[in-house]
């Protein structure tokens, strides 16, 4: 009696885990240290169940146990599938075409966003500002990026026919990750940031600055170039907390947020507005939306299909995504996040 029932606990204690694991926002549990780290990688979570598949297949020739683990088993399976599921859901192509210039009077009001954490200037202003041109970014937000290097990658664009303005927030000019650069094309008219270079809400991200730059004829949308701190365990509270300020940043009309958001959609939850396309105040996800919201941006060490998906173009419902691409091909330029281009269309 004993077993069968200590068999039944574990069971039952597994069963829950799995959920937990699979959608830890039903429980609130998605912003919590630890399982904020597991549900960033559903990918590898289906490898990890089909290796515990095999191993216990293997171990089912124990007479005693074979029915436990055979529950166990089905237990593993439907794990699996459900991540497979929410992976597919969201997608997994990484590219959903390819960003090009304006061809006609429809095209003309798209505005192209490209973001990259740099990992403090690690590709070079050169190689940056190289991609910046490949992909026609009007919008470059450049998370770990200093200001010096920011006015290389500008007068690089400036060269080559797309010039660029500079904004800076730097909390300290001790480590690189403290900066944050944004690109503006003079094409969308001049921008001011509105935001303090202070750290901490109400102005700004906690740990690593965030810019917020507003059209100063009041034409145009809101940019915020974004870098939230890592959900590392003694930052948990400063990350909530970033989270909550950027969605406050995403409550007008015509905002549009790129950058490090060091989360991914799981991580959201419970942070969206009225409107169901919404993931973070009133902003939707442009990889979402262009299914792709499964490929990952960090680490470049593995797959992006393993990765996760931490890096986002977001914009209010006035804008629709005609492109997304996450950009595979520079992986191994020094930074440890891949890059990722959207282009957006006002919404007819």
């Amino acid at each position: 009696m004993f077993p069968r029932l200590l068999r039944a606990l574990i069971l039952i204690g597994a069963a829950v885990l799995l959920l937990v694991l699979t959608w830890p926002q039903a429980f609130g549990l998605h912003n919590t240290w630890v399982v904020a780290h597991l549900v960033s990688f559903r990918a590898i979570a289906v490898i990890g169940a089909g290796a515990g598949l095999i191993l216990l297949g293997l171990l089912r020739f124990i007479r005693p146990l074979r029915r436990t683990l055979g529950m166990a088993m089905v237990l593993l399976v439907l794990f699996a599938v459900a991540n497979v599921g929410i992976l597919a859901s969201r997608g997994v192509t990484a590219s959903t075409a390819q960003v090009t210039e304006p061809s006609s009077e429809t095209d003309a009001g798209s505005v192209t966003v490209l973001s990259w954490n740099t990992l403090g200037d690690a590709p070079g202003a050169a190689v940056i500002a190289d991609l910046a041109v490949a992909q026609n970014a009007d919008v470059v937000t450049l998370p770990e990026t200093t200001e010096e290097t920011g006015i290389l990658i500008a007068e690089a664009m400036r060269d080559a026919g797309r010039p660029m303005w500079v904004h800076t927030l730097a909390f300290d000019l001790v480590s690189k990750a403290r900066s944050t650069t944004l690109l503006i094309s003079p094409d969308l008219g001049d921008y001011v940031v509105t935001n303090a270079a202070g750290s901490g809400p109400p102005g700004n991200t906690n740990v690593l600055p965030t810019v917020v730059a507003e059209p100063a004829d009041g034409t145009g949308p809101t940019i915020v170039a974004v870098h939230a701190v890592a959900p590392i365990q003694y930052e948990m509270s400063n990350w909530r907390s970033d989270l909550d300020w950027l969605a406050t940043q995403c409550q007008g009309e015509n905002v549009i947020m790129a950058g490090d958001f060091n989360s991914t959609l799981d991580h959201m939850a419970g942070r969206a507005g009225g409107n169901a396309d919404t993931v973070l105040g009133n902003c939707a996800d442009s990889a979402l939306s262009a299914g792709a919201a499964s490929v990952g941006s960090w680490p470049t060490s593995i797959p992006a299909l393993f990765g996760s998906p931490i890096d986002h173009v977001m914009a209010t419902t006035n804008w629709s995504v005609t492109a997304l691409q996450v950009i595979e091909s520079l992986d191994d330029a020094g930074s440890d996040h891949r890059s990722i281009v959207a282009t957006l269309m006002p919404a007819s």
